[in-house]
């Protein structure tokens, strides 16, 4: 009995043993594993890049603005009275002359009357002064009456003379404001609303609240401010072209491109130090009527000579402190710091002046998950292209999916 408990304890301490082995060969497994696995370098990001396009290119800068109608007038009541009608539908166009609204004209057509009275008792007694003047003047000659008398009746005929035209002007006072009261369109264009409408009582004045506003409709001025730099290289007197040869477009806010060609009308006369910009107006026709005065306004201005420009997408530029700097790829896959300076926008892409060289490699998309020295790996793309995760250009892929999801068709890369 006591030997078999003895072989149970020595087999119970080989167990252990043994489970103790194992044991300490699985921690040292996993300790060198898990070595191993820290030591692993992490796989390269993948970034997509695109090549820098060079092309022959016109360059143009672009400037916002507003149209403006080249004429703009109020309309307000030069007489007084009470609304009787309004001829007009708001926002018709109208004709220089065609009535907009009718003042109450019976106070005014009374007042005509009393004055053509009061002109044809004037002249009465003006022809009567004549008479008695030339009456005067054979009593004279015969020695009849007194030159004092003669005298007296010259005066009367001239008093009388003066009384007829004080009557004429009168008159001609009260037919003005008779024609006051039929108020018509000064120049050609839209109207607005009519402000005050019939049975209203209104006053004249500038002070008075306008009836409503007619604006011309073609042509219109879009007004938009430039740089120095610009007006220098484009508006200023001996520039290259002068402003009567300098091509300008416009496209409004739902229109791709500048379809619209008008020319400089203006430029002002002093640049405003605090801006550093000056005021240009364009004219253009709008024959139409599309351009409305109001609305926003995107302005080329520019050309010149064609030239070879590289190009870029916006979203490949970063900043760093002020300056704007893209990230290249080298042979070797590694992404190098590259500062540049940029140009105006062309077809939606950047124009590089400086840094870049047309065929050169640059990180067009995840430009904030690395920085300059990482190695990556590379996904080629067509540099106006955006990732699937901003869809914003008219792909036919989101096309489809607009579609599909009933919308209107996207709008194009600005």
């Amino acid at each position: 009995m006591q030997q078999q408990k003895i072989r149970t304890l020595i087999a119970l301490a080989i167990v252990v043993v043994l489970g103790a082995g194992v044991a300490a060969a699985a921690l040292r497994g996993a300790w060198h594993g898990g070595e191993a696995h820290a030591n692993t370098p992490p796989p390269a990001p993948a970034i997509e890049v695109a090549a820098a396009v060079g092309q022959t290119i016109t360059e143009w800068d672009e400037f916002s603005g507003r149209l403006e109608a080249v004429e703009r007038v109020e309309i307000r009541p030069r007489v007084g009275g009470t609304i009787d009608a309004v001829h007009f539908r708001e926002g018709a166009l109208v004709k220089k002359g065609d009535p907009l609204f009718t003042i109450d004209p019976r106070p005014y057509a009374a007042e005509v009357a009393r004055a053509e009275a009061a002109l044809a008792a004037a002249q009465v007694r003006a022809a009567h002064a004549q008479s008695e003047q030339t009456r005067a003047q054979r009593l004279l000659d015969d020695n009849a009456i007194s030159r004092r008398e003669f005298d007296e009746r010259i005066n009367a005929a001239r008093e009388t003379g003066a009384n007829v035209r004080g009557a004429q002007a009168q008159l001609e006072t009260a037919r003005l404001n008779l024609a006051y009261t039929r108020i018509t369109a000064p120049v050609a264009g839209r109207v607005s609303r009519a402000e005050i409408t019939v049975g209203n009582l209104v006053a004249p004045g500038a002070a008075s609240p306008a009836l409503t506003t007619v604006v011309s409709v073609s042509p219109v001025y879009a007004s938009f401010e430039i740089d120095e730099q610009s007006y220098l290289r484009y508006t200023a007197p001996g520039a290259g072209g002068g402003q009567a040869n300098l091509p300008v477009y416009l496209g409004l806010a739902n229109e791709d491109g500048h379809p619209h060609e008008g020319k400089i009308q203006s430029v002002d006369n002093r640049l405003d130090p605090r801006s550093g910009t000056i005021r240009v107006r364009a004219v253009f026709e709008n024959d139409d009527g599309r351009l409305l005065p109001g609305l926003y306004a995107k302005v080329k201005l520019g050309g010149g000579a064609p030239h070879p420009a590289v190009l870029v997408n916006d979203r490949a530029i970063g900043t760093d402190q002020g300056k704007k700097f893209v990230l290249v790829l080298d042979k070797t896959n590694k992404l190098v710091y590259r500062e540049v300076e940029l140009g105006p926008n062309y077809e939606g892409l950047r124009v590089i002046r400086k840094g870049v060289k047309a065929g050169e490699t640059i990180v067009v998309n995840g430009l904030q998950r690395v920085r300059p020295g990482d190695t990556v790996q590379p996904k080629t793309v067509a540099m106006a292209y955006r990732s699937e995760l901003e869809p914003r250009g008219n792909t036919p892929e989101r096309k489809q999916a607009a579609s599909e999801k009933g919308e209107g068709e996207a709008k194009p890369v600005s």
